[in-house]
């Protein structure tokens, strides 16, 4: 199943509300993704521009897709923002298929010759 990294941020409303009854909100978020059958595999704080983040595991992106949506909608966050990570193993093949995709930068093409 693939993995998903999470940034997030609450509102000052949200800290205001946990400052007056703390929470361990891993909980809920464990709550989350095992209901579209994925798993959390850990939930941290930090300093710095995002509050938290979160290393989930999903069957699929519509799954992880749904649970931020449904975060997102609560209300207690300013920002969430969520990266699919990719398996060493994953990376090593888009590379070998990246040598057959012949991108043009915007710009190079010639035009044609009349």
């Amino acid at each position: 199943m693939p993995l998903y990294l999470s940034k997030f941020s609450y509102t000052p409303e949200t800290w205001s509300r946990m400052i007056g009854n703390p929470e361990d909100r891993r909980t809920a978020a464990r709550a989350y993704i095992e209901s579209v059958g994925g798993k959390l595999h850990g939930f941290w704080y930090a300093f710095g521009r995002h509050d938290g983040c979160t290393l989930w595991e999903a069957p699929d992106n519509v799954s992880m897709a749904a649970v931020a949506l449904a975060i997102t909608g609560g209300g207690a966050l300013s920002s969430l923002e969520t990266t699919v990570l990719l398996t060493v193993e994953e990376t090593m093949d888009a590379l070998r298929k990246a040598e057959n995709v012949r991108y043009e930068a915007p710009g190079t093409q010639r035009p044609p010759a009349q």
